[in-house]
């Protein structure tokens, strides 16, 4: 590499799953900017969310840690980020200027976690007490407190279109915030950049003209498997995911989906417009491009919807690399199957960028000659709790309520409709990946083992209740609500938690 340090912008969206994109071989979705860098830089197939949850998945992003070493498994919203050095304070002591726009979903709101600046916009949460810059931006445009006037939920697959006019979306936003962020770089040093946009995650309220564009688009229905069709293999965690799509008929999903996906080619259009600023500025050459995401969204797929659980729709993520023009250490074109956690961004950035990589990072580089022969997931500690080994072929997916094993051939059934678990001709192979899920648990995972065995805790019933907060409902934004102690997300309710009934 030449002694000028390259450039780089990460772009992480929200609740984007890796089949979500139009050359992974999606019929429906309209991707045409992705389509292209993926064309020109190496998609890397197999990565994984290790938790697929929006705070532990950040706080992986951005420490290179797994939640083992990083600390949160839960979606713990009150929970510092650990004493490490993060991504963007391994750039900025490499003498880079780094730079954030968008969803960085840490506690407290306001922690720069090592950037220069932030222009912060995550999803409007004033019961912290803090204002978004996206908040502070609508306010200025005579649009204060109007951001949730659409009525719809951040944690529901209702939909409508956008209520105001485009520019004041806030995917057009961040996509603006950043072009302007690059323009004002200081010329004298190289730039980190991160833009995190807040969708496609719910509401689902994408701008008209990008509904348009789906008008004559058939959206590909989802999938499910058989074992999600019976009641006799659905364990407590399982009968909850189903809960999520009670509420829907086969029409709404597939309405929610086409919405879904406008959202996602909005994002993409936003990517081709900071690609040609970055061109504009003479920069384009000289920047390394990644876009990924912090986990993907079941979308009806085994009448499922949203995250916290290892099947592909939820946990396989988006990772696409575009190096700058003449990197040795990156490819043009091709697709690496190799498997990849979220862990391992960091490390590739500063790889890329020839910046010493901290200690304190579990994860390996993407661009490297070490390569993993299986990675691990974890999500939950209560009765909600799985687990995920995943090696080149197989995936245990695991739920210790009712010490419920699944496993699926990725090769021959990527969609994960035959669960093999029972088969006899995969004993030994289910017998390995336990082993070594075994390996790797902890805390209280301990007690679902004994005698080198896997043996959970009972199972229950699961009873469905509705939300009185209409799963996290927000609402009108002026003047601005006072700071209230109110939970950030109810991810699920049961009918036992609910008195005279």
């Amino acid at each position: 590499m030449t002694a000028k340090k390259p450039n780089v912008l990460l772009i992480c969206t929200d609740h984007w799953a890796a089949e979500h994109l139009g050359f992974a071989g999606n019929p429906a979705i309209i991707t045409p900017g992705l389509n292209e860098i993926s064309a020109v830089g190496t998609r890397f197939s197999n990565a994984y969310s290790e938790c697929p949850v929006c705070i532990p998945a950040r706080r992986t992003l951005m420490t290179g840690q797994v939640p083992r070493s990083h600390g949160d498994r839960v979606f713990n919203d009150q929970l510092n980020m650990p004493d490490v050095t993060t991504m963007a304070q391994a750039f900025r002591d490499a003498g880079y200027q780094a730079d954030a726009v968008g969803k960085l979903h840490v506690h407290p709101q306001r922690d720069r976690i090592g950037f220069d600046s932030v222009l912060l916009d995550d999803e409007g949460r004033p019961q912290w007490g803090t204002l978004d810059d996206y908040d502070i931006y609508l306010g200025d445009q005579g649009l204060a407190g109007r951001q949730f006037d659409h009525g719809m939920s951040n944690n529901q697959y209702n939909w409508r279109p956008w209520h105001l006019d485009e520019q004041h979306h806030a995917t057009s936003w961040a996509g603006r915030m950043m072009a302007r962020t690059i323009k004002r770089r200081d010329p004298t040093k190289p730039a980190f950049w991160y833009l995190g946009f807040r969708h496609p995650h719910p509401p689902l309220v994408p701008p008209q003209a990008f509904v348009d564009l789906y008008r004559d688009v058939e959206i590909d229905p989802p999938y499910v498997g058989d074992w999600a069709r019976d009641p006799a293999r659905r364990p407590f965690a399982i009968q909850a995911q189903l809960s999520r799509t009670n509420l829907y008929s086969e029409q709404q999903l597939l309405a929610a989906k086409k919405a879904f996906y406008a959202l996602c080619t909005q994002i993409d259009y936003q990517i081709r417009y900071l690609i040609g600023t970055l061109r504009l500025e003479g920069i384009l050459d000289d920047t390394i491009i990644m876009f990924t995401s912090d986990h993907g969204d079941m979308l009806g797929n085994h009448d499922m919807a949203a995250k916290r659980i290892f099947y592909e729709s939820s946990a396989n993520i988006p990772m696409i690399l575009m190096a700058n023009k003449g990197n040795p250490k990156a490819r043009e074109g091709v697709v690496d199957d190799r498997l990849v956690g979220f862990a391992d961004v960091m490390p590739t950035l500063l790889d890329l960028c020839d910046i010493p990589v901290p200690e304190t990072v579990d994860g390996i580089s993407m661009v490297g000659d070490e390569k993993r022969d299986f990675i691990y997931g974890e999500c939950g500690e209560d009765d909600h709790a799985s687990r995920m080994i995943r090696d080149e072929r197989y995936k245990l997916v695991y739920y210790p309520t009712g010490n419920h094993s699944q496993l699926f051939d990725l090769i021959d059934d990527p969609h994960e409709m035959t669960d093999l678990a029972t088969d006899p001709a995969h004993a030994a192979t289910l017998k390995r990946l336990q082993d070594l899920l075994i390996g790797q648990m902890y805390g209280v995972d301990l007690d679902w083992i004994r005698d080198g065995a896997l043996i959970g805790k009972p199972d229950r019933e699961y009873k469905w209740a509705p939300h009185r907060s209409l799963n996290s409902q927000r609402g009108d934004g002026w003047p601005p609500s006072p700071k209230v102690d109110i939970i950030q997300i109810e991810w699920s309710r049961e009918r036992d938690e609910v008195t005279n009934n």
